[in-house]
């Protein structure tokens, strides 16, 4: 069963100010008067359209006469072959005399602000370090950092360089950095000496040290003081403090080094919840061709907008929140609980700020509709045009509720794409209705479908999500993966030379998408395929319910041809599982969806396991119940939660 969204939008553009958006702008300079027809011309004519999103968005760099070579294949495709451009360059495009460049919150405890000439100035001087420190072109430089104001510098001052960039959060353990840092051998490695999670300091520092010890690449470590201003870095090999290296000498304007198009830029890293994480290499050209387009035409950031989105630096989010630089915005940045001081942290930022653009998880909407936060009541909202919206499927109570109770004239853009991308192959578009419960359109210049096992279109129907032509946000490649064989593999094994992404969804009469979960996480009782998001949706409407999590368990147990569905719940303070709540939960989701749907046991338990960007992990479960092993449990934000699954007595019979 698919749920149909209302007939009637939740939120139409104003037609007194769609006309000033920069969607309907590049659709007037292009020649198209309706979306639907620029986004086919956008994919059948490729080279055409991103030739204008490039003069569109003002680009900076040589351009080349090729804009695609190889156009049939995927992977394979080259994208300005010819162009040298630098994508930190493009960020710190407005100059040192642009005023604000960010603004800084770590929870209730540290307030800072940055303009373009201090965040110039601390580029250059980092850039200064790592010349002196022999990093150059190719070489990698790795941040354990939060969302500080010095990450983003110290990002700039590495890809300006032509070196490579990566990241992970703090709250990595040690194995799960080297998991990831080892791989791609780093020179240099930016760390933190702490951070503030819930009002409370976490210590870094031996942490920092573990690392260092144990990545022979390494030849200096920089440690970032957050929680003091003077931290003993004694323990930590061939360390300095982020103040002393900054007094190396140097100009204070960056140099950029004008790169090829596919030249390396970042390397991302999979979730890791079923093995060593994958390293995902995005170049200079697509990150930001793609950002741009996103940034300035599907979500209209304009010159001196604020924007904001609450992730971490080991979720792409960050990496997609930054790039708004390059559309003239000043850049919001938190760190910490999105909770904390009482709950509602974050629109105190928003209001305090004149936040025009709020990028959040699904998660997060949820939490706050359940907490019943009511934003656009206390605080002053008026600055905000535009709230994203991702991480899982945002449900239609979801939708909702922003409209309910943040504001009725908003752009809600729910959004989907991934790590491997690093961006959406659908998402918003200010100058189409919201419909509830539907992502409202498939991304200009990405060929996305939905297609059955067979691999035939869809409509209307659920099936897998593809991209059916090479895009210039397409990974280069996989680190150590010379000859191709494992990217291959990780997307294009399904459906030869087309990308299946392994999101379960449906394409909708509006044009727009719906997104049912992982497919990998689908469950399939009695051979019907059952998106987990259409459970989830229902269940977590009760309010005894916080959060849930739903497998199939092979059943009878030791045979593969059949499932069972079992529902776990996390229940509110003071809920009890008991006969009754079972009942409403069951039908709940019968009334809702169908009997095939209702879980055969729904079990209680205290925790649910997620990744460090806060999406619940299925698989992981999955195998701890059936008595495998999870192979990566330092992907995990909180891997002791797997022990509430293991050896469940509700679970053998």
């Amino acid at each position: 069963m698919s749920y149909a969204s209302d007939a009637t939008p939740l939120w139409t553009p104003n037609p007194a100010t769609v006309g000033d958006t920069r969607m309907a702008q590049f659709m007037q300079a292009t020649g198209h008067g309706r979306y639907g027809e620029l986004w086919q011309w956008s994919v059948d004519a490729p080279a055409a359209f991103w030739t204008e999103v490039w003069r569109f968005c003002g680009m900076l760099g040589e351009r080349g006469e090729t804009v695609l070579e190889d156009g049939d294949r995927m992977p394979g495709a080259r994208w300005f072959p010819q162009a040298r451009l630098n994508y930190a360059e493009n960020l710190l495009r407005r100059g040192p005399d642009a005023g604000e460049a960010l603004v800084f919150r770590g929870e209730n405890k540290v307030e800072r602000r940055w303009t373009h000439a201090e965040l110039h100035a601390e580029v250059a001087r980092f850039q200064q370090f790592l010349i002196a420190a022999g990093v150059g072109v190719g070489d990698r430089v790795a941040g354990y950092l939060p969302n500080l104001p010095e990450t983003l510098a110290a990002m700039l001052a590495t890809t300006a360089l032509g070196a490579i960039w990566s990241s992970a959060s703090p709250d990595f353990g040690v194995q799960g950095v080297l998991d990831r840092f080892g791989q791609i051998e780093p020179k240099v490695l930016v760390c933190v000496d702490g951070y503030w999670y819930n009002g409370k300091p976490v210590d870094c520092l031996a942490k920092n040290a573990e690392v260092a010890a144990r990545m022979p690449s390494l030849r200096h470590t920089v440690v970032v003081p957050y929680l003091n201003a003077a931290p003993v870095l004694d323990g930590i090999a061939n360390a300095v403090g982020w103040q002393q290296m900054l007094t190396v000498d140097g100009p204070k304007t960056p140099i950029f080094k004008r790169v090829a198009f596919d030249h390396p830029l970042f390397i991302m890293f999979s979730s890791g919840t079923t093995g060593v994480p994958k390293c995902i290499v995005h170049c200079h050209g697509g990150v930001l061709l793609q950002h741009l387009k996103e940034h300035v035409l599907h979500s209209d950031v304009r010159p001196g907008d604020r924007l904001f989105y609450f992730t971490t630096c080991g979720w792409m989010m960050w990496n997609w929140l930054v790039s708004g630089l390059a559309a003239g915005a000043t850049l919001l940045l938190y760190d910490g609980s999105p909770f904390a001081a009482g709950g509602a942290v974050l629109f105190d930022y928003a209001a305090a700020e004149k936040m025009t653009h709020f990028g959040t998880s699904a998660k997060f909407i949820d939490a706050a509709a359940k907490l019943g936060l009511t934003p656009g009541r206390t605080h002053d909202l008026a600055a905000l045009r535009a709230m994203f919206s991702t991480g899982s499927p945002l449900s239609p109570e979801g939708f909702d509720w922003v409209y309910r109770e943040i504001k009725q004239d908003i752009l809600l853009a729910s959004i989907s794409g991934g790590t491997d991308i690093v961006s959406c192959f659908v998402l918003g578009n200010p100058v189409l209705p919201v419909y509830r419960g539907e992502i409202q359109c498939r991304g200009l210049g990405m060929a996305v479908e939905v297609f059955d096992e067979d691999g035939s279109p869809l409509r209307g129907a659920k099936g897998e999500l593809v991209c059916t032509r090479p895009f210039p946000a397409m990974p280069v490649g996989f680190w150590n993966d010379a000859d191709g064989s494992k990217y291959r593999a990780a997307y294009f094994e399904r459906f030869p030379n087309i990308w299946c992404h392994g999101d379960f969804s449906e394409l909708t009469a509006h044009d727009g998408m719906i997104i049912y979960g992982r497919s990998d996480a689908t469950l399939n009782p009695g051979g019907v395929r059952i998106g987990t998001a259409e459970i989830y949706r229902q269940v977590e409407q009760l309010p005894e319910v916080l959060e849930a999590l739903v497998i199939g368990q092979d059943w009878p147990p030791g045979r593969n041809d059949d499932v069972r569905v079992v529902l776990f719940v996390k229940l509110a303070e003071g809920a009890v599982l008991d006969a009754a709540l079972v009942d409403r939960i069951k039908r709940q989701i019968r009334d809702n969806t169908t009997p095939r749907h209702v879980p055969a046991r729904i079990v209680q338990v205290q925790d649910i396991p997620r990744t460090k960007s806060g999406k619940i992990v299925e698989l992981a479960v999955r195998n701890v119940v059936h008595d495998r092993p999870v192979k990566n449990v330092e992907a995990l934000a909180n891997p002791e939660a797997l022990d509430c699954f293991r050896a469940r007595a509700e679970l053998a019979d």
